[in-house]
């Protein structure tokens, strides 16, 4: 399909009903795609995806009209919703550790690339603390600079890992043996395959 037909087949999954923030309904989404308006059309479906629950489907359209019009970072977070039904998605307020107080002295950049491992409360089978990987995206702002704190989004590698995860629970990031950080649990979600049926 072209970036046309994309971006109308992913508008049609959205309810009549959802608005943006701004109050961008589907319809106004029609009057940018009847106009070629389609980088428009993509930002505002974007939107609207966040402010609903919608298939994988949805964001795997919006992903690959992205890639059709080369827009990197948006083709990035389609790609990272659709990782997100997949596999569940945690939200959290990551505090980072100063540079002074920590080994990493960079920034963390912001647009998933970051796979750090977590603490999450296992242990291995000899009793010391074992940790798991889950990816990271900060939202609202491409990088995270040390001693920062922002909201972020953790996609798991192995979502069974963290099933026990619960908002208002303490974690701890690690890029080595040492802590980078400390994040607070805001919001929990399952995978999409996981869901209990409405």
């Amino acid at each position: 399909m072209d970036v046309p037909e994309l971006l109308e087949a992913a508008s049609l999954l959205v309810p009549e009903e959802t608005a943006t923030e701004n109050d961008i309904t589907v319809r106004d989404i029609w009057d940018y795609l009847v106009h070629d308006e389609w980088e428009i059309a993509l930002d505002l479906l974007e939107e609207l995806g966040d402010a609903c629950s919608l298939p994988l489907v949805f964001w795997e359209q919006l992903a690959e009209a992205a890639e059709q019009l080369r827009l990197e970072r948006s083709a990035r977070w389609c790609h990272w919703r659709c990782s997100e039904l997949r596999n569940g998605a945690i939200r959290a307020d990551l505090m980072l550790r100063p540079a002074a107080e920590a080994r990493r002295t960079a920034p963390i950049p912001g647009a998933g690339v970051l796979r750090p491992m977590w603490d999450i409360g296992h242990f291995s089978p000899t009793g010391g603390r074992a940790v798991s990987i889950a990816g990271l995206w900060v939202e609202n702002t491409p990088v995270l600079e040390p001693g920062g704190r922002a909201p972020v989004r953790l996609v798991p590698l192995i979502p069974s890992h963290w099933t026990h995860v619960q908002p208002g629970q303490q974690i701890t990031m690690h890029q080595n043996r040492a802590v980078a950080g400390t994040a607070v649990i805001l919001e929990v979600r399952r995978p999409a395959t996981t869901m209990p049926a409405r």
